[in-house]
C-alpha cells in the first residue's frame, strides 16, 4: 500500500449568508458585502498561491482523487488494468526512496547527448526527440484543428523557448528582480549537479542572452490573442526559407509527423529572430541552453534537492508560495497529466452521481433558450450579421460530465519503478498520437480536460462548451440550493462559456468554426465601441499598487464574464416566472438578490501578491476578486436588485455601462 491512507475529503463547501458582510452596504462594496465574513476567517494555505471557491474544489477532488489512486495501486492480482496502469503510475511517483536513489541520473544520456553536439546542424534532431518527451526549447508546436478548415488537423509553430513566464520579464525594467533571482536559480541548479562556478557563470550569460534575443522577437501576450493576426500559412518551403539554419526536414521526421505540405505559424517574426538567434550564438551557447531546458522541465521529477530548487524559483520567488505542496498531491497531477482519461473513469464511477449530467444539461438548454432570443434582437447588429450569428449558434453543442469514449493508454508502458520514465514514454505517446493525425479529420468527440478538472471551456473550432464532472458540484452546481443560487454561479458559467463564441475573438470564428470575415463593417464598429468601455473599466484597476488590469489583454474574458452574467439573470427571470412559489425571500433576500450574491461568491478569492503580480502580466484573465464584483456595475438589473442609486460609490453612468450581448 502506499503510504498516507485515506483520510476522506474535505467538507462540502457551498454557498452561504453567512460568508456575507451585511454592514457593508451593496452599492458601496458589493464584493465585500457579498464575502467579507470569508475573507475575515480565510487564510492562504502555505501549499497555496491563492484560495477561492476553485482552488477549494481541486483540493476536495485531489482528496477524493487520493482515495482512489491509493486503492488502485495496492499491488493486488484482481486490479482492472486501468487501476493498474493509474495505480503503478502513482505508485511510481510516490517511491521518494527510488527517486533520491536515482538523483540525476535519469537525465545522465540526454545531458550527454547535448555534450555531443558537433553543429549547429544538429540541433532538429536533439530538438526533436526533447520535444516529443516533453522538455521545451526553441519555439512551441502544436497539432489541432485547422482554424480555417476546421474539419482537419493542422501543424502550428509558435514563439516560445523561454525559461521565464513571459517575453515582459526579460526586457521590463519592474522585473529586475526576477531577471537577478533567476540567474541566482540557475546557478544553484548547476551547483547542484555539480558544475564548476565558472563553467555555470559562463553558461548562464550565454542562457539569459540567447532567451533575451527570443524575448524580443516575440509578440506581446495582448497581440497573441487575436487569432486572425496569429495564422499564416506557410508551405514547407516558405517554412524552410524563414529559418534557414534549422533543418525543418530533420525536425519533422524526428517528431513523426505525418506527411504534410503546410503549416500555420502564429508569429513569423520570431521564427525570424530565432534564425537571427542561430546565426549570432555558438554551439556552446546552444548547448547550455539545451541542458537548462533540460533541468527546467526535468527537475520538479528528479530528486528532492532538485525539486526544492525548482520550487524556490519558479514557486515562491514567482508566486509567492510558501511552501511545496504534498508529494501526494504532485503525484496525482502527474498520473492525471500522463492517463488522466483513465484517472476520470475511476473518478466519474465514484464520484460523478446518476443525473448530475441531466441536471447540468437542462440549464444548459435554458441558458441557450435566453442566448438564441438575445441574437435574434440584438438592437445594434445588422440583419445580414445576425443571420450568421443565429447559425453558428444552432450548430452549438455542450459535452458534459466525461468523454463518451476515453482515451486507451495501453500502448504506454507504465512501470512501479519508473517515475521518469512513466513520464516520458507518456509524453512520447501523446505526441506521436497527435503527430500522427495531421491532415486527417478532426475528432469531434475528443476531450480537451479530463473529468476531474475544476474548470469549463469553450472550443471556438467545434463550436462547442465542455464542463467536466470536476466543477459539477458545490459551491458551482448544487442540487440542495435554490434556483437563485444555482443561476449565479453555474448558469452564469455557462454563459460565459457561450458567450466566448461571440467574444472578441471567438466572434471571428463562423458555424463551421473556421476563421472567417462574417460581419458587417458597420456590425464591426458598433461591437468595438461597446466592447471599448470594457477595455477602459478594467485598465481602471489596480489591484497592486502601480500595477494594472490589461483590459485589452483580459477583454474576451470580460465579454464573457458580462455576457454569461446578463443571460443566466434573464434565464433565473424565466425560471422564477414558471414558478411563482420560488420568489419568496430565503434569508431576507430576494431570489435576485441572491443571483447576484451566489456569482460575487463564486469568485471570493484571496491571492498572494507575487502570485497577483505574475498573473496580470501572464492571465488573460482578470484577478478573480475584480472579475466578481466588476461586470455586474453594467446591468441596471443589478442596481435595482439592490436599490442602488446614482451617488453610490459604485454606480456606474449609463453612458459609461458596456451592454453587448
Amino acid at each position: 500500500m502506499v503510504p498516507g491512507a485515506f483520510a476522506g475529503p474535505p467538507a462540502i463547501s457551498r454557498f452561504s449568508v453567512a460568508n456575507m458582510d451585511r454592514k457593508v452596504l451593496p452599492g458601496t462594496d458589493f464584493y465585500r458585502y457579498a464575502n467579507g465574513a470569508w475573507l475575515h476567517k480565510t487564510s492562504i494555505p502555505d501549499d497555496q498561491v491563492t484560495w477561492s471557491p476553485t482552488t477549494e474544489l481541486t483540493e476536495r477532488n485531489l482528496a477524493l482523487l487520493k482515495g482512489l489512486v491509493e486503492e488502485a495501486a495496492a499491488d493486488r492480482a484482481e486490479r482492472t488494468p486501468i487501476e493498474r496502469q493509474v495505480g503503478d503510475c502513482y505508485a511510481a511517483a510516490m517511491d521518494e526512496k527510488r527517486i533520491e536513489e536515482l538523483a540525476a541520473k535519469p537525465i545522465a544520456p540526454d545531458l550527454e547527448k547535448i555534450a555531443a553536439l558537433a553543429a549547429k546542424a544538429d540541433l532538429a534532431k536533439l530538438l526533436a526527440d526533447f520535444h516529443e518527451r516533453g522538455v521545451g526549447g526553441l519555439f512551441s508546436d502544436s497539432v489541432g484543428a485547422d482554424e480555417k478548415h476546421s474539419d482537419v488537423y493542422a501543424y502550428n509553430l509558435s514563439q516560445g523557448g523561454l525559461g521565464l513566464p513571459d517575453r515582459d520579464y526579460y526586457l521590463d525594467p519592474k522585473f529586475a528582480k526576477e531577471r537577478t533571482a533567476y540567474r541566482a536559480h540557475f546557478l544553484r541548479t548547476h551547483a547542484l549537479l555539480g558544475t564548476a562556478k565558472a563553467d555555470a557563470e559562463k553558461e548562464a550569460k550565454a542562457v539569459l542572452a540567447i532567451e533575451t534575443a527570443l524575448a524580443k522577437g516575440s509578440r506581446k501576450l495582448e497581440d497573441t490573442t487575436d487569432p486572425i493576426e496569429n495564422y499564416h500559412r506557410l508551405t514547407l518551403e516558405e517554412l524552410r526559407a524563414l529559418t534557414p539554419s534549422f533543418d525543418w526536414d530533420v525536425y519533422l521526421a524526428g517528431s513523426h509527423a505525418a506527411k504534410l505540405e503546410s503549416v500555420v505559424v502564429g508569429q513569423p517574426e520570431f521564427f525570424q529572430a530565432l534564425e537571427k538567434a542561430l546565426g549570432a550564438f555558438s554551439i556552446e551557447d546552444w548547448q547550455a541552453y539545451l541542458r537548462w531546458h533540460l533541468l527546467i522541465s526535468a527537475s520538479p521529477l528528479l530528486h528532492e534537492a532538485l525539486v526544492q530548487e525548482s520550487f524556490s524559483f519558479f514557486g515562491t520567488e514567482l508566486n509567492g508560495q510558501p511552501k511545496l505542496d504534498a508529494r501526494w498531491k504532485r503525484s496525482i497531477r502527474k498520473v492525471d497529466a500522463a492517463v488522466g482519461e483513465s484517472l476520470g473513469q475511476l473518478y466519474t464511477a465514484k464520484y460523478f452521481p446518476p443525473g448530475t449530467g441531466e441536471k447540468a444539461a437542462e440549464m444548459v438548454k435554458n441558458v441557450e433558450a435566453v442566448f438564441r432570443e438575445r441574437l435574434a434582437k440584438v438592437p445594434w447588429m445588422t440583419e445580414a450579421t445576425r443571420q450568421e450569428a443565429t447559425k453558428k449558434f444552432s450548430r452549438f453543442t455542450a459535452k458534459i460530465g466525461a468523454p463518451a469514449h476515453p482515451r486507451d493508454y495501453s500502448g504506454i508502458e507504465i512501470r512501479r519503478d519508473d517515475f521518469y520514465g512513466n513520464m516520458e514514454r507518456a509524453s512520447v505517446w501523446e505526441s506521436r498520437r497527435e503527430m500522427a493525425r495531421i491532415g486527417q479529420p478532426v475528432d469531434r468527440a475528443e476531450w480537451g480536460m479530463t473529468a476531474p478538472t475544476v474548470n469549463a471551456y469553450f472550443n471556438p473550432t467545434l463550436n462547442e462548451i465542455v464542463f467536466p464532472a470536476g466543477i459539477l458540484q458545490p459551491p458551482f452546481f448544487d442540487p440542495e440550493m435554490d434556483d437563485a443560487v444555482n443561476y449565479g454561479a453555474t448558469a452564469a458559467t455557462i454563459g460565459h462559456e457561450m458567450t466566448h463564441g461571440y467574444d472578441n475573438d471567438g466572434r471571428k470564428y463562423d458555424a463551421e468554426g473556421n476563421l472567417r470575415d462574417w460581419w458587417t463593417p458597420k456590425d464591426v464598429a458598433e461591437f468595438d465601441a461597446r466592447t471599448k468601455k470594457l477595455v477602459t473599466q478594467f485598465n481602471a484597476y489596480a489591484p497592486l499598487k502601480g500595477l494594472r488590469v490589461n483590459g485589452k489583454l483580459t477583454l474576451a474574458e470580460n465579454i464573457a464574464d458580462l455576457g454569461g452574467l446578463s443571460i443566466a439573470y434573464e434565464a433565473l427571470e424565466r425560471a422564477l416566472g414558471n414558478d411563482p412559489e420560488k420568489r419568496k425571500p430565503i434569508d431576507g433576500l430576494t431570489p435576485e438578490q441572491r443571483f447576484f450574491i451566489s456569482y460575487a461568491q463564486s469568485w471570493a478569492s484571496k491571492a498572494r501578491p507575487a502570485y497577483l503580480r505574475q498573473s496580470l502580466t501572464t492571465d488573460v484573465h482578470a484577478p478573480d476578486e475584480i472579475r466578481g464584483y466588476a461586470p455586474l456595475l453594467n446591468l441596471q438589473e443589478f442596481y435595482d436588485a439592490f436599490g442602488i442609486k446614482k451617488g453610490a460609490p459604485l454606480w456606474r453612468a449609463k453612458e459609461l455601462r458596456a451592454v453587448i450581448w
